[in-house]
């Protein structure tokens, strides 16, 4: 069911598809004991998968994202599947999380994945080219929450609802961005005013 959902929308691999189950299989496990998420059986995960993912074909590939409040892994984890060669940093506060987000990492051999457990805004490390965020807080508070880990070339993709535009009018003149809508989702793609 994953692999038709997905190889309707994106171009993905068996071995990439085969973790993505398995990461979905572990996390229903957990979500009995610990409520990681609402997704409580395989369609409503495998939706949120799809959901993470969708961006791919309009994001360039990056070499280092972080994922700011990672929660149950959506979208770092299924980013750093489909993403082998670039390091992805998940920054989540919650101890629960943290230890459910590295049980991952280690069951599914992502050895591009490092979890931190950290506020973003306490984080100390060099800046990224691409942030995410999905349902953590309004768009310019990510934006200066994240200001010191990013520099001209970060791009910032933030999953949002249908609330956004209410949020774009806040936005800093030193940033661009645009919106791409799928599935009842918006992505936006925010960039420096300053890249050439």
């Amino acid at each position: 069911m994953l692999k038709e959902l997905l190889l309707s929308q994106i171009k993905i691999n068996d071995t990439q598809i085969e973790k993505l189950e398995n990461f979905s299989n572990l996390l229903l496990e957990w979500n009995k004991t610990h409520n990681l998420t609402g997704a409580k059986d395989l369609k409503r995960v495998y939706d949120n998968i799809l959901d993470s993912l969708l961006p791919y074909d309009f994001i360039d590939t990056p070499k280092r994202i972080l994922d700011v409040g990672s929660g149950a892994g959506f979208p770092a984890i299924a980013l750093a599947v489909i993403y082998p060669n670039t390091q992805v940093v998940l920054c989540e506060p919650r101890i629960k999380r943290v230890a459910f987000l590295r049980y991952v990492a280690l069951m599914l051999n992502l050895k591009n994945v490092k979890v931190v457990a950290s506020r973003v805004e306490k984080m100390k490390d060099e800046a990224f080219d691409l942030i995410t965020s999905r349902a953590v807080t309004n768009t310019q508070m990510l934006l200066n929450l994240t200001s010191h880990l990013q520099n001209e070339q970060t791009k910032y993709l933030f999953y949002k609802g249908s609330g956004v535009m209410n949020e774009l009018e806040d936005i800093d003149s030193l940033f661009s961005y645009k919106i791409f809508q799928k599935n009842n989702r918006n992505y936006l793609y925010i960039k420096s005013n300053h890249v050439a």
